[in-house]
């Protein structure tokens, strides 16, 4: 009989809370090697928060968070270890300025491995040439577009060639271009390098053509868990409105007041 294949990402029953105000609850969800995962919902959901417990930043109040079949680890060093293991492509990029395109992808085989520079060198350059940069290897970040900088971050991202990879709204501030050469990239990446990833997006249709599943968070809980053909299927009134943009619906405009605190 064949093994049990373990789930990358595992979440049972997982409760988040900010200030004694519940972010996520209830939230389970299980990731499968090898696929392409989006978290989509409206802005304030919490899929940021789901993220943050994945890395380990935020502890879930209840429930299990699993990342390679292990729970997520409490000591720092351990979870250090861990975090070598996941790519994060954020928001912002967060390219420092006083380096180089090739000396930014460098710097987590700097900071995290003893191998010597001319490895790291001929890394990066490998690095730089998976996402069509390795010409702009001595560039600034500030001579690079918006897609070019995000290109540059997911080589770094990549740099430890870890096996999964957690991509924070990466279309932010990308013209149609942009967005198509970097989903382009995430899901041919994915599939050449073996790599599970999850997207976390406001970005619906774009993300949906890539992905092999897709969680919908609101209300503070996961309302869709499917394949994208199950989610553009649904009449349910709240899918519904997020995915035709429908500016009334089950999701308010307003946001609902905060509970004070006795």
């Amino acid at each position: 009989m064949a093994s049990e294949v373990v789930p990358i990402v595992q979440l049972s029953g997982v409760r988040i809370e900010r200030g004694g105000r519940a972010i996520l609850r209830d939230v389970s969800l299980s990731v499968a090697p090898g696929s392409i995962t989006a978290v989509l919902g409206p802005s304030g959901c919490g899929k940021s928060t789901l993220l943050a417990a994945l890395t380990g930043e935020l502890r879930p109040v209840a429930g299990s968070v699993q990342l390679f079949g292990q729970a997520i680890p409490q000591r720092q060093r351990a979870l250090l270890e861990l975090r070598k293991r996941m790519g994060v492509l954020l928001q912002g990029n967060g390219l420092l300025t006083d380096l180089s395109v090739a000396e930014n992808v460098e710097l987590p085989l700097r900071t995290h491995t003893d191998l010597p520079p001319p490895l790291r060198q001929q890394l990066v350059r490998m690095k730089l040439n998976a996402v069509g940069l390795l010409a702009a290897a001595d560039a600034w970040p500030r001579e690079l577009s918006g897609g070019m900088a995000r290109r540059v971050a997911l080589a770094r991202a990549l740099a430890l060639d870890p096996p999964l990879m957690l991509y924070d709204e990466p279309l932010t501030g990308l013209d149609p271009i942009a967005t198509g050469v970097i989903m382009e990239l995430i899901a041919r990446l994915n599939h050449s390098l073996g790599l599970t990833s999850i997207i976390v997006s406001h970005h619906v249709h774009e993300t949906l053509a890539i992905c092999d599943q897709v969680i919908v968070l609101a209300n503070a809980g996961v309302v869709f868990a499917g394949t994208p053909a199950q989610l553009h299927a649904s009449t349910d009134p709240l899918l519904r409105q997020f995915l035709d943009g429908q500016p009334d619906g089950p999701i308010p405009f307003d946001a609902a007041p905060r509970a004070r605190s006795a």
